[in-house]
């Protein structure tokens, strides 16, 4: 029976290479030689002696002893299964090279998983599938392959567009699968969350705000995955047939179930005590008098229930809420994953195969049951009518003034009134998709030629299902109730306009009157959104050994390899959203295509081979050009790379590359197809709206005259009140820069040793420089007003278009105007830069009688995460720092590094791995010299300035019961270290609400069991 654990052949080339010194004379190792000796030691760990197809990442010819010139990071199957992790995300989080995210689970994401190298972003790295794409570039969801089918994940840091084409810009993350599988394999995986809540200064600030807090051990966070595979052999092993299917489940764990996250915590000051956001929603009831004497004041229905008004957050229970306290930690999902592959040997020189992957995701947000402010549907205020009989005389004399209790007269105000005790609303997500490849490959022309023709589809369907509204119509219809008979009813009711109105007492504590909740949101549900994004790609690579020929250096044994390829990609995507989508959120219907055609070549050179004074010197070339229906002219991308060995135990190698992402679809689409709306933002140089009293006098300009002067304006027009736009929404014209692919310039350059003296010992160190020009980014109204304020630099103020003689940017959509808008849309910026040095160890010994020991390691030491948006803006170095200025950022020093004992006949393992993040400081506290902008000592919070370096264990343990069976456990984070307080986290970097910032573990320690049974 074929091993489900069987790595590719070029894991076999250095199988002995921990006992026996003379496997370091062994003319190449394929791959990257770190790599290989990982993929060695896994095999052997698991046992598996059977190869399969050589895929080396990073180069389209085929040839048994492929090296590799840039640095690849390899995990392997047996680090999955030690990690117990539910997702691929969870595994790609623990390397140093990736910008650690939680898309499968944060509450502030699709629920997709996606991969950012290097802090470079999602759309520069290129995510493939045994090198096909998976899809859409920044649109794939990598959970389409369960953890149980991964054979090995490779990164390759740095370009590899002349390779693979677009988007391979910080790097390339390869997902090698398992296939040719024989038998039946059962794997199941279960694991919980086992953490201890302390006290700390955010459960302080939360007993200061009222809010209870969790206190104690808690076992919650359970995350589920069972696969199934099965694999069959027939007509004398000539055609194999390989299915699998997997289920994957994960709990809620809500913020308030962690003491660290259970409100929103604040820091005002530099030295106030911590605060928590509280909400303007509450279950006593908001009311906002939009007239009289108290307009504008924040009240709540007092909890005694004595029919006053009192202000918001005054002390009562109910006087004040947490706005988060109902949002996802790790919201929960349901995945199921099935697929097939398919080998066929049609001759001996012919193969086809084929596989179909499909996912479907279900997830959703719990949110809390509330009526939104009049402000979420427009300008005009509620209204209650003056005679209300559920309104107090004190309330009433609030709200209407000399008008209370007289019959035809209206108050205008606000009501937010929290449902606590009923049903919370959802945000839900659905992701579904699949991907099917078929391709030929075989040999030919006495075996000098290879070939491969393959064709691939990626379609996705990704589909928001929006937080349904309270209605509008229905609120204002359920606040004008009239007495019939001593009993309150609505007015729509009594003149039959609505006969299904239900009164609404907003001047009570605590409704929950389930009838007139149900009522409020009548048959509202959700808007929704649909996303679709579709590839398909059609590759074809002849791939030959010219040494057959005779083209070999005089100083080398092997000749020159060559391959020559060609490849078509089509791309299609779509977005659909249904009316009520557009009422609450805007947006329109849109489907955009691009076609790529693309020629690429690539050449392998050994010039130098086993002598004396050289060991292997080696050049390899790449060079693609591609042509790109929707943007101008044709555009290349290429690669040098050197590799060599002066002696069997050093190998020195470098690369120099240039690589490229081209505009995507719906961004070259955009930018071409030029229209107006209105929305987004109000002039920053008109008098500002007071949000402490929105229906009072307005406030002075949020921008300076010289700031203003910057956006054109000019100074006798600087807080005239004829700059408001209608509602505060001025116009918007979406697109209209022309697009450019961005580029980067690679350079890695590093040294390979194995010691002959260290028989098993490998180890690599390399520097990486990526300089990325031309980049692409999306900017919205505000980051072209606030580039512009601040700067007054051309780049930004080119997208602010002010009036002639008005200056107002406000125009009518409808008549394109030339004049009287902000952009908002994708252009090209100037540079970025990601440096840094990567140090890999992977060191297989073994211990006689007492087994064997594999010791892995993996860090990244970062030198430069900077940008430049404009020539004339001084450069920015955000190594190190993250905060207004830096976002997260990388920090400076991160590694893991997993030792494995392997007892004797591999009847059990124990693997300790430990993780390491360095501190990283606010940016605020960066020096001069980094270019990160100066903030002023308001920003600065002595009391939290950083966040201090982290180290985590993990342990796991290994049983082979039998053949059959393997058992697993795993405790990840044992001493349960808790994530660090960041103050203003969701200020400073946005979307998290929950004290900190990706990259530390969230929610504590994880145990995990497992076991695998075959058959």
């Amino acid at each position: 029976m074929a091993a489900l654990f069987a790595l590719p052949a070029a894991a076999q080339t250095s199988a002995a290479a921990d006992t026996d010194a003379q496997a370091q004379d062994a003319p190449a190792v394929a791959g990257d030689p770190v790599a290989a000796a990982r993929l060695s030691a896994s095999a052997d760990r698991a046992g598996g002696t059977e190869g399969g197809d050589i895929v080396v990442t990073g180069t389209r010819i085929v040839r048994p002893n492929n090296r590799s010139a840039a640095p690849i990071v390899t995990t392997t199957s047996a680090d999955i299964a030690a990690q117990g992790a539910t997702t691929i995300e969870e595994v790609l989080n623990r390397l140093p090279q990736v910008q650690v995210n939680s898309e499968q689970n944060f509450s502030d994401s699709e629920g997709r998983q996606r991969i950012k190298l290097r802090s470079l972003g999602y759309e520069r790295t290129l995510t493939l599938i045994d090198g096909l794409r998976v899809g859409l570039a920044n649109t794939v969801d990598v959970g389409i392959i369960p953890n149980a089918l991964v054979d090995r994940i490779d990164v390759l840091t740095g370009g590899a567009s002349s390779v693979y084409g677009s988007d391979a810009v910080s790097g390339v993350v390869n997902f090698v699968l398992k296939k040719n599988f024989e038998g039946i394999r059962l794997d199941g995986n279960y694991s919980l969350y086992n953490h201890d809540n302390g006290r700390s200064a955010v459960t302080d600030a939360a007993t200061r705000a009222g809010f209870n807090a969790a206190n104690g051990l808690t076992n919650d966070g359970g995350r589920s995955e069972i696969s199934l595979a099965a694999g069959v052999n027939l007509f004398d092993n000539r055609v194999n047939f390989t299915s699998f299917i997997n289920y994957r489940h994960s709990d809620l764990v809500r913020l308030v179930d962690r003491s660290n996250s259970v409100c929103e915590v604040v820091q005002p000051t530099n030295q106030s005590p911590l605060a928590c956001s509280r909400a303007s929603y509450t279950p006593a009831g908001t009311i906002i008098p939009q007239a009289g004497a108290r307009a504008g004041q924040v009240l709540v229905n007092n909890p005694a229930g004595n029919g006053t008004f009192i202000p918001i957050n005054s002390g009562p229970a109910g006087t004040s809420a947490n706005p988060y306290d109902d949002f996802a930690y790790q919201r929960p999902f349901d995945r199921v994953n099935v697929g097939g592959f398919l080998t066929a040997e049609i001759s001996d020189d012919i193969e086809l195969y084929s596989n179909a992957l499909f996912y479907r995701d279900k997830s959703y947000n719990t949110l809390l049951n509330r009526v939104y402010s009049y402000t979420a549907f427009g300008s005009d205020p509620y209204r209650v009518n003056c005679d209300n009989p559920f309104l107090s005389a004190s309330q009433a004399q609030t709200l209407c003034g000399a008008n209370a209790g007289r019959a035809g007269q209206f108050a205008p105000l606000d009501v937010r009134y929290r449902f606590d005790g009923l049903p919370l609303v959802q945000q839900r997500f659905t992701n579904e998709g699949y991907r099917i490849v078929t391709g030929l490959r075989g040999r030919g022309f006495n075996d000098v030629w290879s070939y491969d023709v393959a064709g691939m589809i990626s379609r996705a369907r990704l589909d928001t299902i929006d937080v349904p509204f309270a209605q509008y119509d229905n609120v204002n219809r359920s606040l004008d109730v009239v007495n019939v008979n001593g009993t309150p009813t609505c007015r729509s009711v009594v003149n039959g306009t609505d006969p299904r109105c239900v009164p609404f007492n907003a001047f009570t504590p605590f409704n929950q009157d389930i009838a007139l909740n149900r009522y409020l949101y009548g048959s509202a549900s959700g808007g929704i959104s649909t996303r679709i994004p579709r590839l398909l790609q059609f590759v074809g690579t002849v791939s030959g050994d010219l040494g057959k020929y005779g083209i070999v250096s005089p100083l080398a044994q092997q000749g020159v390899a060559i391959a020559l390829g060609a490849e078509y990609r089509d791309e299609m995507e779509r977005t659909d959203v249904n009316d009520i989508y557009i009422q609450n959120n805007g947006g329109q219907n849109q489907r955009f295509t691009q076609n790529i055609l693309e020629a690429n070549a690539e050449l392998q050179v050994p010039l130098v081979e086993d002598h004396s004074w050289t060991k292997l010197l080696q050049v390899n070339t790449g060079y693609r050009v591609s042509k790109y229906n929707r943007l101008n002219g044709k555009f290349d991308t290429w690669k040098v790379e050197g590799i060599w060995s002066p002696i069997a135990d050093i190998t020195l190698r470098g690369s120099y590359n240039k690589s490229q992402a081209a505009p995507g679809v719906g961004a070259a689409a955009g930018a071409a197809n030029i229209f107006w709306n209105q929305g987004f933002y109000a002039d920053p140089c008109a008098p500002q709206i007071n949000s402490a009293n929105p229906g009072g006098a307005r406030l002075a300009p949020s921008a300076s005259l010289q700031q203003c002067r910057n956006t054109g304006l000019p100074d006798n027009l600087y807080g005239s009140a004829s700059l408001i736009c209608p509602d505060d929404r001025c116009t918007v014209r979406e697109g209209g820069f022309n697009l450019t692919p961005e580029s980067a310039y690679t350079k890695t350059f590093g040294v390979v040793l194995r010691p002959r003296f260290l028989p098993g010992l490998t180890v690599s160190v390399d520097r990486y420089l990526i300089d990325l020009r031309d980049q692409l980014e999306f900017l919205n109204p505000n980051d072209w007003l606030n580039g512009c304020l601040t700067t007054g630099n051309d780049y930004f103020c080119r997208g602010i278009i002010r009036n002639p003689g008005t200056g107002t940017l406000s125009s009518s959509p409808a008549s394109s105007p030339a004049t009287g808008w902000v952009s908002r849309g994708s252009t090209n910026g100037y540079k970025s830069q990601s440096h840094g040095w990567d140090f890999q160890g992977q060191y297989n010994v073994g211990l006689g009688s007492v087994g064997k020991l594999d010791v892995g390691f993996n860090g990244t030491l970062t030198t430069r995460v900077g940008s430049q948006g404009a020539p004339t803006i001084t450069p920015r170095d955000c190594t190190g720092y993250f905060g207004n200025q830096c976002g997260e950022s990388l920090p400076r020093w991160a590694h893991q590094m997993r030792t494995t004992w392997i007892l004797p006949e591999r009847w059990a393992s124990v693997s300790l791995n430990w993780r390491h993040r360095a501190g990283m400081p606010l940016d605020v506290y960066a020096p001069a010299d980094t270019g990160i902008p100066a903030q002023p000592d308001s920003a600065r919070r002595d009391q939290y300035p950083g966040i201090k370096a982290y180290d985590w264990f993990d342990l796991a343990v290994t049983f082979d019961i039998n053949k059959q069976m393997t058992f697993r456990l795993a405790a990840n984070n044992i001493f349960d270290r808790d994530p660090p307080i960041v103050p203003d986290s969701r200020a400073r970097i946005g979307l998290l609400r929950g004290n900190t910032i990706m990259g530390y573990d969230l929610l504590g320690r994880q145990i995990v069991a497992g076991v695998s049974l075959r058959m």
